[in-house]
């Protein structure tokens, strides 16, 4: 089985691939009202690497999902940077992880399930 380079399904080179900060504007800026809760603390007007929502009694849960395109080969190794990269928001955002939720988007036509696996590993260990 030939090697597989992961990087050559990315474009924009990691965090790169998002939209830009002014396109997201427009897309959050939308005629509809924004969801407004009052236990939300921390939404998407402020541009943080998370959402906070207050549960009562001090107590409050981090919310947050990323998503970039590969930077290295290693299908191990970029699962392992990915779950790096969402635990992180955690903290930044003062909080403790307790779980991850995984978004994989994957060219099942052009990339086995096994290397998926692989990447879903690293984001395990």
């Amino acid at each position: 089985m030939d090697k597989i380079k992961l990087t050559q399904y990315s474009h924009g080179a990691g965090c790169g691939c998002k939209i830009s900060p002014k396109v997201l504007t427009t897309i959050l800026h939308s005629s509809i009202d924004p969801f407004l809760d009052k236990k939300l603390i921390v939404g998407n007007d402020s541009r943080d690497d998370a959402a906070v929502y207050d549960l009562g009694d001090g107590t409050a849960i981090i919310s947050t999902t990323d998503f970039f395109m590969p930077i290295v080969d290693d299908p191990f190794v970029f699962g392992k940077i990915a779950a790096t990269n969402a635990i992180s928001d955690v903290y930044a955002m003062g909080g403790a992880p307790m779980m991850a939720i995984a978004i994989l988007g994957w060219p099942i036509d052009k990339l086995s399930p096994e290397i998926a696996q692989q990447v879903m590993d690293g984001g395990r260990q």
